[in-house]
């Protein structure tokens, strides 16, 4: 084990220990007397003390020292009661240690550095994770060190070494919610590395000199080495799901969902491994994504046709029961609970140990035994089961009442080719579409089918029917040789599990349908488009019967899942299950496909494909080296895959093949189409490495799957069409990838798959940048740096929020980047604006968000707040004048919001009389004011621009507010202020001027001197005129500011300012 280091003199260590192995740090020693037959007096004397001595002064006999070159003191850093213990401990630190020791100048360094890493070994061996008291400790110094908040929670800590310059430095590494923070502290130097999980673009397992196991985290700006963990694997696990959950989190457009196991989850590490636990049971068994596993069972299963007992793990979900053998192929058991009419406990023998007897319809049985804790177990499993006896009672109660097969709503008219249908759409069909169009079957090929009949038959006579069937290799060799028409549709509903979703929501379909059929979406005109393009060379998609077919079970579809609604390539899909299977089993066919079997693939973004392709490649890199060695571009080659994954085959291979493919598919789970990519891509190794380009292999690899074709056809004919080229059985074509890619298994692929979900959905991420960026280029001055640096900087004050929010932030991702709310734009304001209001900062902030959000939706898009800045930052003085003054009349200012200002200026609240006589007209300044206003309208040419309503007074008191708090601190300040009084007091006056003139304005006004006075008001040309006087104010807003420089000051505080707001908000909360 490892032990604390501890100083020991080296001369004193020699006489007492021997040395077995050594190197240039390490020595290996072993304790004098132990193991020795030679009988010398020295090794006599020493085991003689060590039996004398009692059993906590002993001393084990193994050990292994730092001995670092020219030093007088060695350090004890393990020890182990028999060599292979201590040479596990060894293997190590050869491994791990000795070479990264050698870059180190002096001896200090290399004993810090190793007293250092074994205490970080010892904490680890404890548990990964400190006692709770300890953890509470490292949490506070976690926020002391970095400025994260108290709501940012620790959920692992590994002790490593981070690489810098080519040097390990050793430390901690904490892995929170959000973010993956490094802290070492050695020989006086400090280092800190604090990554939020959004930034993270890539975690991987690399070799790097000498060291030979580093994991590697990549962001955009530069990657990260870590080495020397305890637990690799356990590390970079946890590192790839918590950056996982993080992107699925902050990038909602991805159109991916948190995992339904962590949303009412505190997030902790054990939460994280029984995630992974369920993700890798629901793949294995094939079960749909919303089920959790509820205990798992060692035991053994009594399988009939072994004639004996099979050990292997028992697996309980919500509603399923899950047997798997130790020996994989063996047997595979999957039983509903909607099956279950019984689970009870046996008598208990020798023979038989705490037995199980589950009872299914049927009239089957299975026995298990050897099942621990079985009491706890049954309760579990029963309580389960009477709760979904109960909830289907209710389901089936809501839906006791007939659905009429012909829909009661009137009929909606949809026209092809300018003719009009005129089959009834309502009508499900209760056959499968082949056997309606299907004409005489030739002899040799009724004759193959009736041989796999009777094959099927012994098998289902020797390891039962129905989807609680064993499911052993023999099946999958079945399957493989093709399974024959008549049975099709109930196999894929057996060996998917479909049959289970169907049969809890009796006439669920046909009030889809009904449903569906009289609502116009996009999805369904979508559905429109390509009902025509699906196997248009099949009879049965050229009579209306399965063209009506088709479109219920898609519309039913958008219908049923509207989160996905419809995508290309479902068609195709759907078309080939209605060929074999009835429409409602059709219809179920596809949402456990979509829904369970291929999750995220048929959306949008199609973000599940793109991530296969993803993995496909380094499989692709990684089985089939010799075609990666030969191919320039392995990439493009993997992205011809993406069709082969969309349609399952179905678009690439004859439809006979390519029904082969979908048995295989139903039965084995989506590694098969991997599988199947690989051996088509190895088999074309030699022609693939004579293409030119991408467009080339494409061709090859088309030419060479049309010639896949089915035993059960014409070879003759094939041969004809396709010349002197030789053509590949499909039977022959899935044995070889079963044989030398058939340990591709269901939990490394989803392993896989969330590793490489993190580059798949950054790429998601750096397309909304491009487009947004692309959008707003043309239409601003920013410079392409400028508009870079806010779009991230935007971004980051959105995760902040979805990091330490209230857990509802409203803002998010559109097509045009991110958009923010009220409280995001005000730290965003207060930090880019050049314009500094002091306190009145937070008035001018709403107040410019209520002005840009002309929509009134409460959020900016990123391009609205690139055009606000940019107005400040690059448009003339006159464009500035004008927002301000915008800022400070409706919308913007409101009638409600309150003047905190007591104060009434005299000039404002003047006693002068209503009237004055002006008997030579207005005054010589009003004459100069209005001539110069007209000079300026002329010089501007700003007719184009809605004019503005005047300013009234209450809303002037409110400009002048801003203008002083604008100045505070200003290195030219008591010119400005100066400069402002003189605008303030030539405005007054001409507001006073422009209140008589009103008030005399009238038809009528002479005839009434005590006639009311008009309102007091100035307009934008005014005040703009008036300013233009002044040239400290005219220099103040025409004064050159660096946005690129104002970003890169926030941004070094932009956690902890908008971290310590938060924290307040909710303190206060």
């Amino acid at each position: 084990m490892w032990l604390t280091p501890e100083e020991v003199p080296v001369k004193s260590a020699l006489k007492l220990w021997v040395t077995e192995k050594s190197n240039d740090f390490f020595l290996l020693q072993r304790r004098r007397g132990h193991g020795d037959t030679g009988g010398k007096f020295t090794g006599m004397l020493v085991g003689a003390l060590d039996t004398v001595l009692d059993s906590n002064a002993r001393v084990t006999p193994f050990r292994i020292v730092l001995q670092v070159p020219c030093s007088q003191v060695s350090w004890v850093i393990a020890s182990g009661a028999s060599l292979e213990e201590v040479k596990t401990h060894w293997c190590w630190l050869e491994v791990n240690l000795l070479d990264s020791l050698s870059v180190f100048e002096n001896k200090e360094d290399i004993t810090s550095f190793v007293n250092g890493k074994i205490k970080g070994l010892i904490a680890d061996e404890s548990g990964g994770q400190p006692d709770p008291e300890g953890l509470r400790e490292v949490a506070v110094r976690l926020e002391q060190r970095f400025g994260l908040p108290q709501r940012e929670k620790l959920i692992a800590q590994y002790t490593c070494c981070l690489w810098k310059s080519h040097v390990p430095r050793q430390g901690w590494l904490h892995l929170t919610h959000n973010h993956l923070a490094f802290y070492s502290y050695l020989l006086g130097k400090e280092v800190k590395l604090l990554l939020a999980w959004a930034d993270v673009t890539g975690v991987e397992r690399v070799s790097v000199g000498r060291v030979t196991d580093v994991l590697r985290v990549r962001t955009r700006a530069r990657q990260r080495d870590f080495s020397m963990f305890l637990s690799m694997d356990d590390a970079m696990a946890t590192i790839t799901q918590l950056t996982d959950l993080a992107l699925r989190r902050v990038l909602p457009t991805a159109g991916l969902r948190t995992p339904h196991t962590l949303i009412h989850t505190p997030l902790t590490k054990r939460a994280l491994d029984d995630h992974v636990l369920t993700q890798e049971v629901l793949s294995e068994f094939g079960l749909p994504r919303r089920e959790s596993v509820c205990e798992v069972r060692v035991c053994a299963l009594w399988t009939p046709y072994l004639r004996s007992h099979t050990h292997g793990t028992l697996v309980t979900t919500d509603t399923y029961l899950c047997f798997s053998s130790r020996e994989p192929g063996v047997c595979v058991l999957i039983i509903p609970l909607s099956e279950v009419l019984s689970v009870e406990k046996a008598e208990t023998s020798s023979v038989l140990p705490d037995p199980v007897i589950v009872s299914v319809r049927g009239r089957r049985a299975f026995q298990m035994v050897g099942v621990c804790e079985r009491d706890t177990l049954l309760e579990a499993v029963t309580e389960r089961l009477r709760t979904l006896r109960w909830t289907h009672a209710i389901y089936k109660g809501q839906h006791t009442h007939p659905t009429p097969l012909i829909s009661t709503t009137p009929y909606y008219t949809f026209c092809y080719d300018g003719k009009a249908e005129k089959s009834q759409r309502h009508i499900i069909s209760t056959r499968p579409l082949i056997s309606l169009s299907q004409s005489q079957m030739p002899k040799h090929k009724a004759a193959e089918e009736r041989r796999k009949e009777v094959l099927w038959d012994e098998r289902f006579e020797e390891f039962g029917r129905g989807v609680h069937m064993f499911r052993t290799a023999c099946l999958h060799k079945l399957v493989a040789m093709g399974i024959p028409e008549s049975l099709r549709g109930e196999l894929w509903l057996t060996l998917s599990d479909a049959s289970s979703e169907m049969a809890t929501h009796p006439g669920y379909y046909a009030e889809l349908v009904e449903r569906s059929l009289a609502e116009v979406t996009v999805a369904t005109d979508e559905i429109e488009r390509d009902l025509h393009r699906s196997l248009p060379e099949h009879p049965a998609f050229q009579s209306e019967s399965g063209i009506n077919a088709l479109r219920r079970v898609l519309r039913a579809y958008a219908h049923h899942n509207t989160h996905i609604g419809y995508c290309q390539s479902m068609n195709i899909l759907a078309s080939v299950l209605l060929l074999y299977a009835k429409e409602e089993e059709a219809f179920w066919l596809l949402v456990t496909v979509c829904e369970r079997m291929l999750p995220n693939y048929f959306n949008r973004q199609i973000i599940g494909a793109q991530v296969d392709q993803s993995v496909f490649e380094e499989l692709l890199r990684e089985r089939v080296p010799e075609l990666c060695a030969s191919v320039a571009d392995v990439s493009a080659l993997a992205s011809v895959s993406l069709s082969w994954f969309l349609t399952l085959f179905l678009s690439a291979l004859p439809l006979s093949s390519g029904v082969c493919v979908l048995d295989a598919f139903f039965c084995r789970g989506a590694r098969v189409i991997f599988q199947l990519a690989l051996a088509v891509l190895h088999a074309n190794t030699h022609t693939l490495a004579t293409s030119t380009d991408e467009g080339h292999a494409l061709m090859i690899l088309s030419s060479f799957l049309e010639q896949v074709k089915h035993d059960e056809e014409d070879c003759v004919c094939a041969e004809a069409a396709a010349g002197s080229a030789e053509h590949t059985h499909i039977t022959t074509l899935l044995k070889e990838a079963y044989e030398r890619f058939g340990d591709i298994s269901a939990k490394q692929l989803e392993r896989l798959r969330c590793r490489h979900r993190i580059q798949v959905l950054q790429s998601h991420e750096d397309t909304i940048k491009e487009n947004a960026l692309r959008l707003v280029t043309p239409e601003v001055s920013l410079s392409a740096e400028e508009l870079s640096e806010l779009y991230d900087f935007i971004k980051t004050e959105h995760l902040i929020s979805v990091y330490w929010g209230d857990g509802v932030c409203v803002s998010g991702v559109c097509s045009e980047g991110y958009q923010l709310d009220l409280p995001q734009f005000k730290s965003v304001y207060s930090a880019l604006s050049p314009w500094q209001e002091g306190a009145h900062t937070d008035t001018v902030a709403r107040r410019t968000f209520t002005l840009l959000d002309q929509n009134q939706s409460n959020l900016l898009t990123f391009t609205q707040i690139t055009h606000w800045l940019d107005m400040l930052y690059c448009e003339e003085l006159n464009v500035k004048i004008r927002w301000l003054y915008r800022l400070h009349i409706p919308p913007a200012l409101m009638d409600s919001e309150d003047d905190p200002s007591p104060l009434k200026s005299p000039l404002l609240s003047t006693t002068r009389p209503l009237h004055v006589d002006r008997p030579n007209g207005e005054s010589g300044y009003e004459e100069q004011l209005k001539q110069m206003l007209k000079d300026l309208a002329k010089e501007k040419e700003r007719d184009s621009e809605k004019p503005l309503p005047p300013m009234n007074q209450r809303e002037f008191i409110q400009f002048c507010k801003t203008l002083s708090n604008m100045f505070h601190g200003d290195a030219e300040e008591s010119e400005l202020f100066q400069a402002i009084a003189m605008v303030t007091s030539l405005l007054l006056q001409i507001g006073e001027a422009g209140q008589r003139g009103g008030g005399g304005a009238g038809p009528e006004a002479g005839a009434e001197t005590t006639a009311p006075r008009a309102d007091w008001t100035v307009s934008l040309a005014q005040i703009l005129a008036s300013l233009l006087t002044e040239a400290a104010l005219v220099a103040f807003f025409e004064r050159p500011a660096d946005l690129r420089a104002r970003i890169a000051a926030a941004t070094q505080r932009q956690y902890q300012q908008r971290a310590a707001m938060l924290e307040l908000e909710h303190g206060s909360g």
